[in-house]
């Protein structure tokens, strides 16, 4: 990145871990609050500070911010509240499309569609925002509350997001990313790192979602391999909120009560999580084929590789599977499902005498009492027949650990590289 431009990066990570700045535009709530607020958004220049009052703010236009190095903050995400309710122009509550961006200490409600997008940003820092649908799960709400794409540089501390119709918490196509001490609820993916390179997940809690933690790689993105993700310390418990995405949705397939799912990711380290109380699925391990959706894309690796899963305490669970898959799964282990579900799954050409090279494999151990599954996928499902049969309970396959992933580190952000 130019020098400039990093420049401004590093001095937005500062303002991250400072005290809320003095501020060069300050709006109030009123009628003339969205011109007002736009006109800042406009006119501010790198290093000022767009301040929203205390207040319920009732905008009707998306808002939109391209100058770098801005702050944009309030008093706080219950003091300060951006409320779409009644837009009638653009979908998002606020578009980002610049570097160096902090937004803290605000909320905003009921956008018509993302309430927060990010796109192409070198340095976006979320600081106790608060994204919300008040009206509880509908399939109408927003896709996503937190919608970082493109991006280098992600941080989202402190956040809440709730309602989303896809995605709270999601980070697409990004790489460097710390996503930590926020709160996930009642969305039907609670964080999603999607065809991400270099995450750190970690302090959070996600329930009452439809999946708590998704890591996944999908094909047809202009980002794929999505690797180095360490996931950990988080509580992961109770997501029990029926699936609501709209038709088509690929989180449309998450099964009500999946709590840790990993699909197509290579690198992944999961540890120190409490996993608990997640009915279909505590952790799930799976290739893109388990989706039975086509493959169109020649250069998409559809399978998970150098996965490692330990040291995490897992709870009830698996009581109650959801949807076709999660009740054909329990077709093939019965109920409660394990506690750890691979679906089995293996890229044949890249065997060596019948076993995957060690940074490929799957590792799984000390998880306490927690029981395993391999589904012997796609064998188990020939014929289109489950055959319990190929289902394997022994865990002697996953012995062995690999070396600790590398934090991530976002220059001026304590406590990153931890």
């Amino acid at each position: 990145m130019p020098d400039t431009t990093r420049l401004i990066v590093l001095l937005a990570a500062l303002v991250c871990v400072l005290p809320a700045t003095a501020a060069d535009f300050t709006i109030a709530p009123g009628p003339d609050a969205q011109e007002k607020a736009q006109e800042a958004l406009i006119l501010a220049e790198p290093g000022q500070t767009v301040e929203f009052t205390e207040g319920t703010f009732n905008l009707t236009m998306s808002l939109s911010l391209d100058v770098d190095g801005v702050v944009v903050q309030g008093q706080g995400m219950d003091k300060t509240i951006l409320s779409f309710k009644n837009q009638d122009a653009g979908a998002e509550g606020l578009i980002v499309t610049s570097d160096g961006i902090t937004l803290r200490d605000f909320a905003i409600e009921d956008s018509k569609g993302d309430a927060i997008k990010a796109k192409g940003c070198d340095g976006i820092y979320f600081i106790n925002v608060r994204t919300e649908w008040t009206g509880g799960p509908k399939s109408t709400n927003g896709a996503y509350g937190f919608y970082p794409v493109e991006c280098n540089d992600v941080l989202i501390d402190g956040c809440a997001a709730i309602g989303a119709s896809d995605a709270g918490i999601y980070v697409g196509q990004s790489k460097n990313i710390i996503v930590r001490n926020s709160r996930a609820e009642y969305n039907v993916a609670g964080i999603e790192i999607e065809n991400s390179y270099y995450a750190d997940v970690y302090d959070n809690l996600a329930t009452h979602n439809t999946g708590g933690i998704l890591v996944f790689d999908l094909p047809g993105l202009p980002q794929q391999g999505g690797h180095d993700v360490r996931v950990f310390n988080n509580r992961i418990v109770s997501n029990d909120t029926a699936n609501f995405a709209p038709e088509g949705n690929m989180v449309g397939a998450v099964a009500k009560g999946t709590g840790l799912m990993i699909m197509a990711n290579r690198n992944v380290e999961a540890f120190e999580n409490f996993i608990d109380k997640n009915e279909t699925y505590n952790l799930l391990i799976i290739s893109y084929h388990t989706t039975q959706r086509e493959i169109k894309d020649k250069d998409y690796d559809p399978y998970p590789l150098g996965i490692h899963v330990h040291h995490n305490k897992i709870g009830e669970g698996g009581r109650e599977p959801d949807n076709k898959r999660g009740k054909f799964v329990a077709s093939l282990t019965g109920t409660p499902v394990p506690d750890i579900v691979w679906d089995g799954y293996v890229d044949e050409s890249r065997l060596d005498d019948g076993v995957l090279p060690k940074e490929m494999g799957i590792y799984i151990h000390d998880n306490g009492d927690a029981n395993f599954a391999n589904l012997g996928m796609p064998a188990s499902l020939a014929g289109g027949k489950a055959n319990k049969a190929l289902v394997k309970y022994d865990l002697s396959a996953h012995a062995g650990s690999l070396p600790s992933l590398k934090p991530v580190v976002i220059e001026g952000i304590e406590g990153s590289g931890d």
